[in-house]
């Protein structure tokens, strides 16, 4: 498996996040999570990303993808 990048920004209450978290969990996919209600400037760095206020966004090798959508990940991490 190649070495990915993996940001996900989220927030503590999202289920999406929650579920987005754990698929990269359990397909042993390391990532850096980013709570943005904690940290202004990545969440400033988030919207700029991907042009979007609500969460999760996923930056996978920087590709940006909104929402919780599996197939996408697999397809960007294969």
């Amino acid at each position: 498996m190649k070495n990915n990048k993996v940001i996900v920004y989220s927030t503590p209450t999202c289920p999406y996040c929650i579920y987005a978290k754990n698929y990269f969990k359990k397909n042993n996919v390391a990532f850096e999570d980013v709570d943005v209600t904690k940290d202004r400037a990545r969440a400033k760095e988030m919207i700029e990303k991907s042009g979007q206020m609500g969460v999760p966004v996923i930056d996978i090798n920087g590709e940006i993808i909104v929402g919780f959508q599996p197939e996408v990940f697999a397809e960007l991490l294969a």
